[in-house]
């Protein structure tokens, strides 16, 4: 399940924060995309068909052993996913 999305525009970086599994960095991603994530009316649908498998992406490498922090980084729009 998706908790948060903060995305970087001028890197084009989306970083998703998943409840049980911690953040991932998404790459060359649109501004469109994310903006269309944080209207969708189900983001883990629109995960699922928009995003999963279709940019680069990695773990994010602050994710601890004890699950994801809840800095955000600073000047990056944030988005909490209800």
């Amino acid at each position: 399940m998706i908790e948060r999305a903060v995305f970087d525009e001028a890197a084009g970086t989306l970083c998703i924060s998943f409840r049980q599994t911690g953040k991932y960095l998404y790459h060359d991603v649109p501004s469109t995309v994310f903006d269309d994530l944080c209207k969708a009316a189900s983001a883990g649908r629109f995960f699922n068909e928009q995003i999963k498998g279709r940019f680069a992406h990695r773990r994010d490498p602050e994710r601890r052993r004890f699950g994801p922090t809840d800095e955000t980084p600073s000047g990056l729009p944030e988005h909490p996913i209800d």
